[in-house]
């Protein structure tokens, strides 16, 4: 019989709903999905367990699960103890992020509620998954931060025990199939938001320009209706690099993908970085800081100290145009840490 599987995700973003679609549609189980619209963060973090209390009453009336996998944006601890039937089934808990370390933005409401939904959740799950040894660090270097900021009555060495039960296992990345690249194409394939540092990449291209290096951009990635002060700069300054402009559809967002021979990252805040492995895998040379998870996925000579785009200028100086045939990323699409995900299935 298919494991019966509870999948509750209180923040559907696009990662986190094609993370979904994934698992759904690719592992072999009785799924049954709760999501929660990707807006509202501070009411999706701490009300979730309100968002679904009548849904999870009605569903837990006929169908009773064996594993809950949660975001770690739910509030489990909060819903094993409103459903008594839940309280004995093992959770594995999702990170895609961590509220220790993710960057604040100028004005931004200051809590520790955020924190404190994530640190009872680690500690009701039987385990703890991390799509980053950054993320993972992190998170616990957070705990123990947090810990030592409280004034008594706290539990020693928590952060030692929750490490117990840490693992990594990364969303699954589709590969792209790569074209004919393009000399000197730099795509830009982030939301155009606070954590993601547009400036940066504005900055970048005024030093490429100085420096007289022959580029062009594709500038895609999401962006709010209004346009960002960033992207209209870049459009005013230089019209006549850009290539491409917009959210696109799959076809041609893979069709730029595969074009490009440089995929640029100035975020501040990545714990998996998506947007840069995809392009990677359809053969753009990745341009990104020293930092984050960045680290542990690519190598020395791709990364820059964070902030320096003079560096991120260099890089881009040295590997232009001397792209090879044999990384132009022609290949079957496969899908990237897809084993893990079957691994997490049978162990369940």
């Amino acid at each position: 019989m298919k494991k019966r599987i509870l999948l509750l995700s209180a923040y559907c973003s696009d990662s986190h709903a094609s993370w979904v679609n994934w698992l759904v549609n690719n592992l072999d189980a009785d799924w049954q999905v709760l999501e929660l619209p990707g807006r509202y963060f501070r009411w999706r973090i701490r009300g979730n367990p309100l968002s679904w209390l009548d849904q999870l009453a009605l569903l837990l009336k006929d169908w009773q699960p064996q594993k809950i996998l949660a975001t770690s944006m739910v509030d489990i601890a909060t819903i094993k103890g409103l459903y008594p039937s839940l309280a004995s089934v093992p959770v594995s808990y999702y990170f895609h992020e961590n509220q220790f370390a993710y960057p604040r933005a100028e004005g931004q409401h200051d809590s520790v509620d955020p924190q404190m939904v994530q640190l009872y959740g680690a500690l009701a799950a039987q385990e703890c998954l991390f799509n980053s040894d950054f993320n993972r660090r992190t998170f616990l270097a957070g705990v123990d931060a947090l810990l030592k900021q409280l004034p008594d009555c706290k539990p020693a060495g928590l952060a030692e025990r929750l490490a117990e039960k840490c693992r990594l296992l990364s969303v699954p990345v589709k590969t792209v199939a790569g074209g004919e690249k393009i000399p000197g194409l730099i795509l830009w394939n982030h939301r155009w938001e606070y954590d993601k540092k547009p400036e940066l990449f504005l900055q970048l291209l005024h030093i490429l320009k100085e420096k007289d290096v022959n580029i062009s951009v594709a500038l895609l990635g999401a962006r709010a209706e209004k346009i960002p002060p960033v992207l209209g700069a870049i459009r005013k300054e230089f019209p006549h690099l850009i290539v491409a402009d917009g959210m696109v559809g799959r076809g041609e967002y893979e069709y730029w993908l595969g074009q490009s021979e440089f995929v640029v990252s100035t975020a501040i805040h990545e714990f998996q970085g998506l947007s840069v492995q995809e392009a990677v895998s359809a053969g753009a040379l990745p341009v990104v800081p020293d930092a984050l998870c960045y680290r542990e996925q690519y190598a020395d000579e791709y990364r820059y100290p964070a902030g320096d785009m003079s560096a991120a200028a260099d890089i881009i100086r040295q590997f232009r145009g001397n792209y090879c045939a044999s990384d132009s990323g022609q290949r079957q699409p496969a899908v990237l840490f897809a084993d893990g995900w079957y691994d997490w299935l049978k162990q369940s």
